[in-house]
Formats: structure tokens, sequence, C-alpha cells
């Protein structure tokens, strides 16, 4: 049974008909407007519930509602009120609209229509801005959702996201149709896409405008990513709006603020460097869907595989001294050891020959209690825990979660992992955000290896303590810091800073960011004009007010004392700013129906818990190609049972070529936790010869190991620069253990090297 998009309790199918999106990219923020055509196909009066995803970050700032000629625009309001006005509009027979956030994540939203007439129309629009994160190709990327896929509930949570999801099918219902704005004072160098799209128009002669379309027949069966590359994109930037002049004096509104882009540089003493004492948890999700494929190319793998194979290469790139453990969880969990153990060649070993028996066999997607678990865990002195959590799911209880995090952040930092499509892009960039970390999606056709390796950089990295922010402005100028404090820096990355002012007059000011690095103080600065920007309409406003929003969301969730007095400044700071919080909602009611429908009420909505307890309720993924995948939900004794039906996988299996040998990994694979390699057969049928070959050419004044190691090296130089992001610790490990040897020059033994393997690779190169 297939369920996609909006659905009655009959399984019946959505009035929804089109969505049209355009997207205005103004440097690295994006203001997005979506239109949702719906048409009322029954011959009574319609109320339909649509539940879809939004980016985690986004400030919904409107939302409005077109029936025939008349346009409805929404207001937000204190969430109670605004649900009894929808209730008091339908009950009445009044068309009425509301959208809320669900209260369980911020990445999904509720929008109820009410009292559609038999054949009517409806265009709801939504407009929303949301800051585009940095990648690392140095990219920024904008993400549509295109499925919200049915969530893992704890049983007993009580959590209701799971029975509303509405998720997409290969055969939608509806079309989509987008186009793209493009603007900054950078040049653009390209955009690219994981969708075809129309070939790029450049508006200026500078490239510092461009426009794109969506390629026609999308079926919208993925997210829709879009790649923006700039000129110059790790340049500190900041950006001055106006206030509104009728908003109350002293209010967020009314003030000018200021968004400042910072993009750290650490000393390079300090980078060169690699931190050996930490302690590594890798958590990988097991469930049932991470036996799916990674994407539906050629050469795709099963996400549990390339999880693997990226367990591999983190084992592998290590340093010497630290600790590590391995959990794998699902409905349940389990670890490779029964606490963190010291990295050497034994405990490498066993950890390995586990990974290789790793498989998608434990069923749900339970994070919460792997991580109580893991931070129940004593931590070792002097070893700082550095914590890496994969998953391609979603669960009910993200607040929960992030919560957990959020509590022991002054023990650990949180590296996140989203893989695949629907990944909730709450809990992924969530955890990183309140673990201090760093959050990656890892979609369509990405290799999983590159990012990983990205974040296991930033891991490495010292953590960085005692930040400041310090502001300098012309006399009778003050500033009020909005974002919360910085506690997480790493080099290469953006860091976002907010502030409201109390004037915009002088000309510039300053803002300092001190720190301490490996107990060296650093200071970085920008200097900038304090003159509006102009064209930014509101959105530096809204995303200002978003991320109080979501300060004081964090406050009413630590048990704060005055609860209600953090409740009635979010409503207020909400209602002013006009964007979406937990305890607020866009209502829209057309008071001005000369006639109010008649008739009773046909409703669309899932319930949340079918009557049943025995009947199983199924919601349809994405259907590509001819894989199809059912997620099924059980509901008995308070339990959650979630099993995926593979539908025509073993005849695609069969008809599948064997995949070809990665020459990489193969090499990695052989890499001793030293640093190493052995001279032997399997290492030279890497480089493609034969161990002889090897053997008869090793300079006398090295011995086996040294000449593998150095061979090794000059391989992975000459013929995979492309992937060196892959296996740079690797290679560091290598050079460094070969220094230790104290073998003295080396030049002609890369020389001999270089002959042997077809390469041209110096020996400065190498790092040795």
């Amino acid at each position: 049974m297939e369920i996609c998009g909006l659905v009655t309790q009959n399984k019946e199918s959505v009035p929804l008909k089109s969505i049209s999106v355009q997207v205005r990219v103004q440097d690295h923020v994006a203001t997005v407007s979506s239109t949702l055509q719906y048409v009322n196909e029954e011959e009574r009066p319609l109320e339909a519930l649509f539940v879809f995803p939004l980016p985690a970050d986004a400030a919904v700032c409107h939302f409005s509602a077109k029936i025939g000629e008349q346009e409805i625009v929404a207001e937000v309001q204190d969430r109670e009120s605004a649900r009894d006005q929808y209730d008091d509009a339908v009950s009445s027979g009044r068309q009425a609209f509301l959208l809320e956030e669900s209260p369980e994540s911020p990445d999904v939203f509720r929008l109820s229509v009410g009292c559609l007439s038999a054949g009517q129309n409806a265009a709801v629009t939504i407009i929303y801005i949301t800051e585009l994160a940095v990648q690392a190709d140095h990219s920024l990327r904008f993400c549509l959702p295109a499925v919200l896929n049915p969530r893992y509930t704890p049983a007993g949570s009580g959590a209701g996201i799971i029975s509303e999801i509405s998720s997409g099918c290969g055969a939608v219902p509806y079309t989509l149709t987008l186009s793209v704005h493009v603007s900054s004072p950078k040049p653009i160098s390209k955009l690219e896409s994981n969708c075809s799209l129309d070939p790029l128009v450049f508006l200026q002669s500078d490239h510092t405008q461009a426009t794109v379309n969506l390629s026609p027949g999308h079926m919208f069966d993925k997210d829709f990513e879009l790649f923006v590359f700039y000129q110059d994109t790790h340049q500190p930037s900041a950006i001055v709006e106006a206030g509104v002049t009728t908003a109350p004096p002293g209010s967020l509104m009314r003030d000018p603020v200021v968004m400042i882009s910072l993009y750290p540089e650490f000393p390079e003493e300090v980078m060169s460097s690699l931190a050996t004492r930490d302690e590594f948890v890798f958590v990988i999700d097991r469930s049932g869907s991470m036996g799916s494929m990674m994407h539906y190319g050629k050469e795709a793998q099963m996400r549990i595989e390339s999880a693997k194979d990226t367990l591999l290469l983190l084992l592998k790139s290590l340093p010497m001294g630290c600790y590590f453990n391995i959990y794998g969880f699902g409905s349940h969990f389990e670890s490779f050891f029964p606490q963190s153990v010291v990295y050497k060649q034994k405990t490498m070993d066993q950890a390995l020959k586990r990974v290789k028996e790793m498989k998608a066999d434990m069923d749900g997607t339970e994070i919460l209690q792997p991580l109580k678990h893991i931070y129940s865990q004593r931590c070792h002195p002097e070893h700082p825990r550095q914590l890496f959590v994969f998953t391609d799911g979603e669960v009910g209880n993200t607040k929960e979660v992030l919560d957990l995090v959020k509590s022991h952040a002054h023990s650990h930092r949180c590296f996140s992992f989203g893989i695949g499509e629907g990944a909730s892009a709450a809990l992924i960039t969530g955890m990183a955000r309140e673990g201090s970390g760093h959050a990656q999606f890892i979609t369509d056709t990405d290799r999983m290896q590159p990012k990983v390796m990205q974040s296991l950089r930033f891991a490495l990295q010292p953590a960085v303590v005692n930040i400041s922010v310090d502001w300098t402005l012309p006399d009778g100028l003050t500033v009020d810091t909005l974002s919360p404090p910085i506690n997480v820096l790493f080099q290469g990355q953006r860091t976002l800073i907010y502030a409201q002012g109390e004037s915009s007059g002088g000309s510039g000011g300053t803002v300092t960011v001190k720190y301490s690095l490996k107990d060296q103080p650093v200071t970085n600065q920008l200097h900038f004009c304090l003159k509006p920007t102009e064209e930014t309409g509101l959105s530096i406003h809204r995303l200002a007010a978003r991320t109080l929003i979501r300060s004081l969301e964090q406050e009413e969730r630590s048990g704060a004392a005055d609860v209600e007095g953090i409740r009635s400044r979010m409503v207020e700071l909400s209602v002013q700013a006009g964007v979406s919080s937990v305890h607020t909602a866009f209502i829209a009611v057309n008071k001005d129906s000369r006639q109010t429908v008649k008739g009773p009420l046909q409703q669309r909505r899932v319930s949340a818990y079918d009557s049943d307890e025995d009947d199983d309720m199924c919601y349809g993924l994405p259907q590509m190609g001819i894989r199809r995948y059912f997620a099924c939900f059980k509901y008995s004794n308070d339990d959650v049972y979630d099993d995926i039906y593979d539908v025509g996988y073993d005849a695609l299996a069969e008809a599948a070529p064997e995949p070809q040998k990665d020459l990489l990994l193969q090499l990695v694979s052989l890499q001793k936790a030293s640093g190493c390699w052995d001279l032997d057969a399997t290492l030279a049928d890497v480089f493609g010869k034969t161990e002889d070959e090897l053997t008869n050419q090793k300079p006398a004044q090295v011995d086996g190991s040294v000449w593998a190691t150095l061979l090794a090296l000059i391989w992975l130089y000459g013929c995979k620069i492309e992937q060196q992001v892959e296996w740079q610790f690797v290679a560091m490990k290598a050079a460094s253990w070969i220094g230790s040897q104290k073998v003295g020059d080396l030049s002609q033994c890369v020389c001999v090297g270089n002959v042997l393997l077809g390469c041209q690779v110096t020996k400065e190169t190498l790092g040795i």
C-alpha cells in the first residue's frame, strides 16, 4: 500500500496539484517563496492537513492564501489563540488556513486547509529565510526537501509526528517549478545541482548576478540541492540592515541589525600538528533503512556498506595513543568494547573484524539510549571526547535528543552526518550545534568519505577556548549581541554573529574576536561600514529574531525559573518580527466570505493512532527505478516495530555487475596502526606489480617496511591526488612513521619509487 502526500483516512489521494518555488540568494542568505496550488475535487467541502519539511534553521516570515481573486494574508498569533480561531472559523463554515511548527521538531510544519468548497481552488504561499551552509568544497548549499520520511518514535515517548507524515513518491500527484536568482558582492563562479538545470544566465558582466531554472519534467522524487560557488568565499563580511520606522522604539524591528560573517584563521604552527590524545566514539545507524542504496546510479553502494568503508578510513586515520570505541544502534544498541580502548594494532584489528560483520539488522532508529549510555561512561583525563554520529533516519523525539547533547556539551564535541534523502536536518544540525561540532549531509551521489574526513580534520583541531567578542564603534553608538555566546570555532568554517544597534550613524566599526588555541592567544578582526545595505528587505532582522527565539526555546527547555516570562517574550518577538516559533502560528481566516460553506465537512488527515491496535499503518517511501520500499509501523502494546520490505531487489542484484575494487580502500586497509605497510604480495597487487618487482627494486639502505611505506606514499600522491582529503591523515601517519625510523636521506629511494610506479613525486611533497 502506497500513501503519498496528503491523504484521507480512506487512503484517498491529495488535492495538492502544483508547487512553484522562487529562490532569491543574496550572498549566503536565501529567501524562498513556495506556492502550493490546491483543488478540492470532492463533491463536498474539504478540510485537509499537509505535513512537510523545511530547513531546521529557517525563519518562516509570510503565509497567505489566494482563493479565486481574493488574497488572505495570515497573521502571527499565540498558538492556542490561532487554533481557537481556526476551529471557530471551520465550525462556522468559513475558509481558514493554519500553519504551525511541530512541537517535536522545528523542521516539520503542519498546514491545515479548512472549508474549501467543492471544486474550489486555493493557492497557499509560504515564504521563509535561511542561511546557507558552507560545504567541504567551499560552496554554499541550498536544499529543498522533497520527502519527509516516516520517523521512528521510541515506544512510550508519546511523540506524535510519526502518524502524520506524508512522503514523496515516484509518481507524485503534483508538479514542481523552481527558479533561482543569485546576487553577491563577490563574483559567482558557478552553480551546480543534483537535478537538471537550464543554462545559467549572468545578468551582469562582472558575474555578480545570475539566474537559473529547474529543467522541466522534474518528478520531485528526491531533494533539490543547489551549490553556489563564489570567488573568495572565505572573506569575512558584514551586512547592516535598517529597521522599520513604524516599529516600537527600542524594539528589534525598529533598530538597525548587523550580521557578521567570520572565517577564523588559526596560526600555521598550531595547525601543523595533530591532536593525539583524544577519545573518538563512532555511533553508526544500523536500522533497516541503512540497507537501502546511497543513490540509484550504476555504482551505488548500500548505505551500511558505505558507512563500513568510511569506518575503515577513520580507524586507519586515528593517531596512536588515542582512545576509541564503536557503537551500532537501531531499536537497541551494542558497542565493540565495554568502554573505550587505547588505539593500537591489536584493538584496531579487533574493531576492523567487527566492522566487516556489521549489517543493517537492528530495526528502528532509537538514538537516545545509546547516547545516554555513552555520556554515562567516564571521560579519560586529558583525552577530550569526540563523538561521530551517522544516521539516515528521523526520530520523533528530536528535542529530547538535542537537550541531552547540550547537557553534556562541556565534556565532548559532536560531529553528525545525515545519510540519504530525508535525514532530519533538525536532528543533524542540532546535534552538531549543541555539541559544538560540525554537521554534514551525504545525499544522492555524494561520497561519504571526503565529508567525514573533513569533520575528522575539524575534530583533530585543538579546542578553541576563552572566546570573546568585542565591538569598537563611534562615540554615542552601542550594540547588543543577539547571538548566543560562541562556543566553537573551526579553521575554514563560517561563524555568524547577529547584533542590534541603537543607530546606524557614523562611518564604520570593528568587531574583534579573541580566543585561546593551545594556550596561545589569537585575535581576528573585521572592519565594517555602518551604512545600511540596500535591498535586503528585513531578512537580516528576521534571521536575528529567529536566532533569539531559538535561544529562548533552549532556555525554556532547560528548566529556567521564569518559564512564563520566557514564553511571553518569545510570543512577543515572534509576532513583532512576523516569524514562526513553537508557541505561535500563522492564522488566515476569510472573514469576507459572503456565503458560508454548507454541508458536512470531509476531513483529510491521518489520525494520531489507528483505532485498531493490530492494524498496520504503511507509508510509501520514494520509488526510484525498480526498487521499491515500504516502511510499516505496527502499534501493539505500546511498542513500535519498524520493518523495511525490499521489493524487487533480488532481480536488481542479479542484474548488477560486480563492483570494481576500490584500490584506495584496498591500500588503506593494509596500513598498520603505526602508519607503516608491510612489503608483501597484497600491497604489490594494489600497484599492479608482483612482490618480486617491489623487492628487487628495494634500495639497500632501507628495510622492507620503510620501502613499502615510501611506495604507498608515492602512489597516493602520484595516482590518487584528487582524493587527498580522504587519505590525508593516513599519509601524515606514514610520513611521521618514516621520520621516526631515522633512515637518512631518501631522495634516491623516491627516485627509484617514481620509476617503479610511473609517478613524478618529490620528496618534499611526501612530507618526509
